[in-house]
């Protein structure tokens, strides 16, 4: 894969992460900015670092799962691990300008 390919699968990747939504707060993950890293290797499989809003977060188990198994679902996508990151602590700041105007915060 090379890496013209390896952006347009990360691109993808961004795009399904962009259909999951937090149950608490109307707003996808990504533009919460639960999602902190997403890396694409030339064999095409995806690592995403995420967060939770707060690690006793009611979706703690099952959101990673729903990332991982949304993500595994892109035809292109081979191995696809999640990995729980909880440094840097998320906070409102993290988020797109299109979350905080959504949630009331601009």
């Amino acid at each position: 894969m090379n890496e013209e390919q390896m952006q347009a699968l990360g691109e993808k990747v961004v795009e399904m992460i962009k259909t999951i939504y937090d149950p608490e707060i109307p707003v996808d993950i990504y533009e919460l900015g639960l999602i902190y890293d997403v890396r694409v290797s030339e064999e095409a499989d995806i690592e995403i670092d995420m967060t939770l809003t707060s690690p006793s977060c009611p979706v703690a188990e099952s959101m990673p799962a729903e990332v991982r198994e949304k993500v595994s679902s892109i035809d292109e996508a081979k191995k696809v691990e999640v990995i729980m990151v909880f440094e840097p602590t998320w906070d409102k700041d993290m988020m797109s300008e299109e979350a905080k105007l959504e949630l009331g915060f601009l």
